[in-house]
Formats: C-alpha cells, structure tokens, sequence
C-alpha cells in the first residue's frame, strides 16, 4: 500500500512527489495526460508571466534565454525534473474512481491498474474542463476550446470569444500570421487588466487601428457552419466565419472532489474547504494541491505561490505516524 497517490503530473503534482520521495514516503504520480499536461496545451509560441526563477521546483534551476520562459523550455526543464528525481510516474491513466475503505486507506480504479493508498493529493489544476458557452452550434467542428498556433487560421475568417491572456494571444497571433479577419467577442467593457503587460497596449493598439475589430459588452448567441450571430449592446449582427476560438476559461475537476466528499466554503467560486497548515480537506486522508485550492478563482493559485503546498501535504502526513 502506497503511502500517497498524488492525481495530478503538473509542476505541483511533481513537487509533491519530489517532497514524498526525500521524506520516504511511498508514492506514485497519476495523470490522465502527459507529463505537466496544461502546459504542454498551452500555445506553442506562448510565454510565461513568470521569471523562470518562479517556476522552480525540486532544487533544479531554471535557466531560461529570455527574461520571460516560453513553454518549449517549461516542458524541458519539467522533463529535466522529473529524469533528475527518478519520479513514479504513470502518465496517460486516468483515474475512473476514488473509494474510501476502512476508514484509512482509498482503492484507486484508473484506466489500466487499481491501486491502495493511505493518502490522496488532487493536483489535478484546472485546465482541461473548459467553460462551455452553452449555445446553438458549439459542437460543430470548427469550434475551439484550446488554442496552440496560427497556422491553421492562415486566410481564415475567426472569431474570438473572450479578453483574457489566452483570447489576446490567439488574436494577435492569428492576426499577425495571416488571417483573413480576426475578431474579438468580449462581454466586459475592455480588455482585461490581468493581460500580460506586454501584450495589453498592443492589442488595444491593434483595435483601436482597425486591425483587430472587437465587440464590446457584446455575447455570442449561435454558431452556424459558415456564420455566428453576435448580440451588440445595439443589434444582432450575422457575420461570416470560419472558425470560433472560445477562450472563455477554465474550471477545475469538481467531480473528483464531489465524489471524495470535499466540502465547499459558502462563496460565489466553489472554494473547497482545506486546513491551510496542512492542505486536508475536511475528509481526512484527502489533500489539495495548486490551483485546484481556488475553486473558480483559477487566477489566484500559480506555480510560484502554490510550491510549497508540497512540503504542508508531506509534513501533514508524515505527522500522523
């Protein structure tokens, strides 16, 4: 029987394997994807907000050849983490159930093996349950969730949903790359003042200059196969289109924490209740690790100010005896 199952192989997951393994802990690491599998989505020419520094774990420095890292060095230097700590790692298995057995051990059923663990830590991030936009035509194949290069959108009529990081990279990407039109569909007044600060005055030059035109205080109400519908703040507009770029956000695996019982506080964002000393969940034997700890408030846990939940989880068990 393992002492902890960490779900999750992100910078955090891998964090808290590194902090098991130096305590002598019994530990395995579970992710239904590749190695930090969110940022391997990321878009390929994306670059963090973070100095490199901020995005060390494990005592392996980051050595990046830009003041910012891009995701091709995140991804090699997580690989260099995971290689230098010889972590346990079973990626692309995904975890099918959590069951909770004798009061102090859970039996984990994934897609390819059922193992025991005295222990579970979710670390298991927020970025592969998109926020859906719940309207006629979402399913049609030329609408995106995740967005990784311009390529594709080359001559191409697009529209993109939101005014987040995420929205301002895909539009000036695609727009600098070739796209036939780029247009942006945001519900808020202005871009959003979280956006990159190299990025903000840029996109906003870009819209103001008719380059990029944007849709203010304005929803997307139906997607067709060669059209959207846009509701402004003064008509409907029925535009051409050829692909729909929905960067409207992420949300983390509540499922996963319904099913082990996790409790959430009363609050507007679905925050689960966690001892903040030890990362315990009301449920004993259940941690939380990274950005999961924010419910809905994706934006308040990042790898930088979320590390150190690794050494909490461990010292947290390592204290029962």
């Amino acid at each position: 029987m393992m002492d902890m199952l960490i779900i999750g192989a992100g910078p955090i997951g891998l964090a808290c394997g590194i902090a098991a393994k130096e305590a002598g802990l019994n530990y395995r690491i579970i992710d239904k994807g590749t190695l930090v599998n969110s940022i391997y989505h990321y878009p390929l020419n994306m670059t963090f907000f973070s100095t490199s520094d901020r995005l060390e774990i494990g005592g392996l420095p980051f050595i990046s050849q830009n003041p910012k890292p891009t995701r091709a060095e995140a991804l090699e230097y997580y690989r260099r983490v995971a290689q230098h700590h010889q972590l346990k790692l079973h990626l692309y298995e995904g975890v099918e159930s959590v069951n909770r057995f004798a009061e102090n051990y859970f039996s984990i059923h994934t897609t390819k093996a059922s193992y025991t663990a005295r222990n579970i830590v979710i670390a298991t991030g927020f970025y592969d349950a998109p926020y859906l936009l719940n309207i006629p035509g979402e399913t049609l194949d030329k609408v995106r969730h995740y967005y990784t290069e311009p390529h594709p959108y080359f001559n191409m009529d697009i529209a993109i949903v939101g005014a987040a990081n995420s929205a301002v990279d895909a539009a000036l990407e695609t727009y600098r790359k070739g796209a036939k039109h780029v247009r942006m569909i945001i519900r808020e007044k202005e871009i959003g003042q979280n956006v990159k600060y190299w990025a903000r005055p840029d996109i906003i030059n870009r819209i103001h200059e008719g380059s990029i035109q944007a849709y203010f205080e304005s929803e997307l109400k139906e997607i067709t196969a060669s059209s959207i519908r846009i509701q402004t703040p003064t008509e409907t507009l029925e535009i051409p289109n050829d692909y729909v770029l929905a960067m409207t956000g992420y949300q983390p695996n509540f499922a996963l924490l319904e099913s082990l019982g996790v409790a959430f506080q009363d609050d507007p964002f679905r925050t689960p209740v966690y001892n903040k000393e030890t990362m315990e969940a009301n449920q004993p034997g259940v941690y939380l690790a990274g950005v999961v700890c924010g419910g809905l408030k994706t934006n308040k846990w990042f790898i930088e100010n979320s590390r150190e939940h690794a050494t909490l989880i461990v010292k947290g068990i390592t204290s029962k005896g």
